[in-house]
């Protein structure tokens, strides 16, 4: 677990910051039981703060308490994960063909220099550019979003090769061709998941 010291918040707060990256970052693996007395004497906090911490964990389905019996690091799901992605892809696709359609020139200056600033990036290190708390990459389709105006929509994680294709198809108004783009671009994160589902059969919940 990383150190309280790097986040910021109540106690509490920062206790579940901790325990979510562990387990987000496979330090605790899936089905691994969450030693309550040994993390409070790792992180120097009493019971009340990791309770909490763990409730939080748990109304986000990361782990799973079990009255008088303990708390284990839940398995992946690929059914929700599945069912999560379907309601962003609506959105995004939405929000790139009404930007394939209504964008003006300073649009596509503006998306050309992000695509060139997540080149930059990648370029001169890849950590530094996913240790960002909101990289080029992430804002990508926050940017579109901007363009129609303000709105919560959501923000997809994905290569720049895929970023290059949804721009040249924005940037060329090419609704059909902007949309084949942004289905391949949302998809890749299921596509991978599937077949490391089958080789770690460990690490998710049985379909």
């Amino acid at each position: 677990m990383r150190p309280l010291e790097d986040f910021s918040g109540s106690l509490a707060q920062r206790v579940y910051a901790s325990l979510r990256k562990a387990i987000l970052s496979i330090f605790f693996r899936p089905d691994d039981i969450l030693r309550k007395p040994k993390i409070c004497t790792q992180s120097g906090v009493s019971r009340t703060p990791l309770l909490e911490a763990v409730t939080r964990l748990a109304v986000e389905d990361l782990v799973h308490t079990v009255p008088q019996s303990g708390t284990d690091v839940a398995r992946f799901s690929l059914a929700e994960i599945r069912e999560g992605a379907f309601l962003p892809k609506v959105l995004e696709l939405v929000t790139v063909e009404k930007v394939t359609q209504t964008i003006t020139d300073d649009g596509v200056g503006q998306l050309r220099r992000n695509l060139s600033l997540q080149k930059t990036r990648w370029k001169s290190t890849v950590s530094m550019a996913f240790t960002k708390p909101t990289p080029p990459c992430m804002r990508l389709f926050c940017l579109l979003a901007a363009i129609l105006g303000p709105r919560p929509w959501p923000i997809p994680l994905g290569s720049i090769v895929e970023h290059q294709a949804v721009f040249a198809a924005s940037g060329a108004r090419n609704p059909v061709a902007a949309r084949a783009a942004t289905c391949l671009h949302l998809g890749q994160l299921v596509g991978f998941l599937e077949p490391l589902a089958l080789a770690r059969p460990d690490l998710f919940e049985p379909d």
